[in-house]
């Protein structure tokens, strides 16, 4: 274990959001993209802002954050496009087989 892991990225707009989750599994960055809207309450330029935003959950291998990063980077409009890698610490064998075979 230890290869995997889930990229976390945020979007303001839901077309955005698939624009980006679409590219990252067409260009077998990501096995798969989960898009899941959520609020969000953060501070930003001094103020406490509210607003609603899409999730990605990127499935993916470790070893393409850097490329995954610089897709979002490409893509996304925030100033500070938040991506967060987490490793899987724990999946089923059959999971992270589906994901080597499919990440590229």
């Amino acid at each position: 274990m230890g290869e995997h892991a889930l990229i976390l990225i945020t979007c303001g707009e839901p077309t955005e959001a698939k624009a980006i989750a679409r590219r990252l599994v067409d260009e077998r960055l990501a096995a798969g993209v989960q898009l899941v809207p959520i609020e969000s309450i953060y501070r930003w330029g001094g103020d406490v802002v509210e607003d609603r935003e899409w999730l990605l959950i990127v499935k993916t291998r470790q070893d393409r954050f850097e490329r995954v990063k610089g897709v979002v980077g490409e893509m996304h409009s925030y100033d500070v496009p938040p991506v967060l890698m987490l490793e899987i610490g724990a999946a089923s064998r059959r999971y992270l087989d589906w994901i080597d075979q499919t990440v590229q």
